[in-house]
């Protein structure tokens, strides 16, 4: 394919590139789906393209090497897609269907769309489809439970195509076209077995390879244990394995071939490496690094490391496709493994074992956060009390880890908080988390997955009966509702708060909630109520001696005035608010205080009072070296002198232009609808916190 202009139409399938060595028969199968993209759909008049994407379905059992098809088939076509290729796992580990809103985020960010902080599914669904409005992208959609979870998801865009694997058929939409997959075919099934076990013994007794396929009914999961296990056993022949899985299948059992074999290569590992495949399945996500399996097994990573590829190496596990040392447990063991645990372990042990993963999972976080905080005596000592394997190497490293970690850390706040009995490790996890994230990416890049760990910081608030963490989730998720523009939400979640301040007997989160109110209630025109909650606010912190606070509620309030249009209100406020600031020795915020006092001095049609008051406050901006301010001022002064028809208007705009140099036009800022200036940071207001939290 070249980059020119070609009618997709005229274009024959080119002859496929040779597949990777790990990808084995289903020829037919794949000639099928590439004829089915170039097939008309049956819902299209005659020269009209279908107004969706295509959809090709995938369907077959797990172990069935369906994701294995559907990612062959991606890397045959990928070509004729230059807008990309984009992956999605529709099921949890377990089987627990992915909310589509989570799946949409995901999406979105994978193209460079930053996703609208606690958006419901159907905006995120339709930011989703105007994004891939006009692309060529391929969709790879895999372990889907059901239509529902697809079609939500299906761009409006007839020249992209969605590969569907599923476990059966999609019912309710349109035109897709099913491969229903079985087993491999014989010859296919035996070339797997001898990657594994190596061409001689397959060689000398080709019944028992194709015996052993028979047995593995040609699943290729099954057959890749059953060739991991001949693999590490260079003294067996083929025909044992058949025996051994021919006597577990004579005693009755019916199980699959694949938890049989599965049962046969756990039971021969050694003790440790078989204890630590069953708690695999406790991983978060379905994907483990040598940090998580050796908090799982209480071993060193070293030790966790060396197990977990040796594990890979007979295809109990495969690497993942990271930047970091990853393991992936496939999807079709994650249950089998799981019920294995089950079986050979305590409750107890488990529990356990997910509590030290989520010990590890803060300390590292700890470790992430103050590797970028370099100026903080406190994060260099946290740094220096972490054993250096939990250490990183320079804050490139700490952000890729945690870029790279970042669904298998966000899973595990999930299944902790699910889990119910580890609430206090949950806490502190989701506390360091929100910190890491912040420190890391910043609170806009981040907001999306903040609001998702707020929402669940405050399911543990109030299931614990815990007043001061729910009112610092509902301001959080409050803060975030407002900055998408949900106000009337934010306003619902600010009252929340302020409730939850009041049960907690907590002054500063009261406090911080009713400022809130107000700044809602200004983000929707109501000046008056803004004011008076303001007011309230401010009573609050004149009781506590905050001057400095109280100042900039006088700035506020002052504010909600000069949008009601009631200026002599809006000049005492002010004027109380610069009062404030002076006392307090905050010399660019008094000058800030002046110059919101000329403007209304300037709405109220005092114009000679707005020069002088400018004057004073140029005077000031320059003590406290602000240019911007002095500028804006000046020019600001110049304007009024215009209006006034004074001459010396274009002295004052010409030392605004002296003033800027090379910084560009200035104008005069214009007040906040929120405030006049912002509330202080949330994470100074309302962190997360739990009693037994380290920092």
């Amino acid at each position: 394919m070249t980059d020119q202009a070609v009618d997709q139409n005229d274009v024959r399938p080119a002859e496929p590139p040779a597949a990777p060595a790990s990808f084995l028969g289903r020829t037919r199968e794949l000639k099928e789906l590439r004829a089915d993209i170039e097939r008309t759909g049956l819902d299209t008049l005659a020269g009209r393209k279908a107004p969706r994407a295509r959809v090709l379905l995938i369907a077959g059992r797990p172990g069935s090497g369906r994701t294995a098809l559907a990612e062959e088939l991606v890397r045959q076509v990928a070509p004729r897609y230059p807008d990309g290729v984009l992956r999605a796992r529709l099921s949890d580990p377990d089987g627990t269907p992915v909310p589509v809103e989570r799946t949409a985020r995901d999406l979105l960010t994978a193209l460079g769309v930053r996703p609208p902080a606690g958006a419901p599914e159907d905006v995120l669904t339709e930011v989703l489809r105007t994004a891939l409005t006009g692309r060529r992208t391929l969709l790879l959609l895999d372990d889907a439970t059901g239509a529902e979870q697809v079609d939500a998801l299906l761009p409006d865009a007839p020249d992209c195509l969605v590969v569907a694997v599923s476990a059966g058929p999609l019912t309710g939409i349109s035109d897709v076209r099913p491969c229903t997959l079985g087993g491999l075919d014989t010859k296919s099934a035996v070339e797997l077995l001898t990657r594994w076990a190596g061409s001689v013994r397959v060689t000398v007794d080709p019944r028992s390879a194709e015996n052993l396929a028979e047995i593995c009914q040609g699943q290729p999961a099954a057959l890749t244990l059953a060739g991991g296990w001949l693999a590490s056993r260079p003294q067996a022949g083929i025909s044992d394995l058949a025996k051994r899985m021919h006597a577990d299948s004579d005693d009755g059992s019916d199980s699959p071939p694949l938890t049989r074999v599965l049962r046969l290569v756990h039971d021969r590992l050694p003790v440790a490496s078989a204890r630590l495949l069953r708690l695999l399945s406790q991983a978060p996500a379905g994907t483990v690094d040598p940090h998580t399996a050796s908090a799982l097994a209480g071993c060193s990573p070293t030790r966790a490391r060396a197990v977990l590829d040796d594990l890979t190496a007979v295809g109990l596990l495969r690497h993942a496709d990271s930047a970091l040392p990853e393991y992936e447990v496939p999807g079709c063991l994650h249950p089998l493994l799981r019920a294995l645990a089950e079986k050979e372990d305590r409750p107890a042990e488990l529990q356990l074992a997910r509590a030290r993963v989520l010990e590890r999972d803060v300390r590292l976080l700890q470790s992430c956060r103050a590797a970028v905080e370099t100026d903080s005596p406190q994060a260099h000592e946290k740094l220096r009390s972490l054993p250096p394997a939990l250490r990183f190497a320079d804050p490139g490293a700490a952000a890729e880890w945690l870029t790279v970690r970042r669904p298998a850390l966000l899973a595990a706040a999930r299944l902790a908080v699910a889990d119910g009995g580890l609430d206090t490790l949950a806490r502190r996890l989701m506390s360091q988390l929100v910190r890491a994230m912040v420190a890391h990416f910043g609170t806009q890049a981040a907001a999306a997955d903040l609001y998702g760990i707020h929402g669940l910081v405050l399911d543990v608030a109030e299931r614990r009966g815990l007043p001061r963490e729910q009112a610092a989730a509902l301001l959080n998720l409050g803060d975030l509702d407002a900055q998408t523009g949900r106000v009337r939400d934010a306003l619902a979640r600010y009252r929340a708060a302020l409730d939850a301040g009041r049960a907690a007997n907590d002054p500063y989160a009261t406090g911080r909630a009713m400022e809130s109110v107000g700044g809602a209630h200004q983000e929707l025109g109501d000046h008056d109520r803004a004011a008076d909650w303001f007011g309230r606010a401010l009573a609050d912190r004149l009781a506590r001696g905050e001057r400095a606070q109280a100042a900039r509620l006088y700035g506020r309030i002052a504010t909600a005035h000069t949008y009601a249009g009631r200026y002599g209100e809006a000049l005492r406020n002010w004027r109380s608010a610069a009062a404030g600031y002076r006392k307090e020795g905050d010399t660019a915020a008094y000058a800030r205080a002046l110059s919101e006092t000329a403007r209304v001095q300037e709405y109220a049609g005092r114009p000679e009072e707005s020069l002088r008051t400018c004057r004073d406050a140029a005077e000031w901006a320059r003590r406290a070296e602000d240019t911007r301010l002095q500028a804006a001022l000046q020019l600001r002064m110049a304007d009024t002198l215009d209006r006034l028809g004074d001459p010396a208007a274009r002295l004052h705009r010409a030392a605004a232009e002296r003033i800027l140099g090379e910084e560009g036009p200035a104008k005069a800022p214009e007040p906040d609808r929120a405030g006049a200036t912002a509330p202080e940071p949330l994470a100074n207001a309302c962190e997360i916190r739990s009693s037994s939290a380290e920092d």
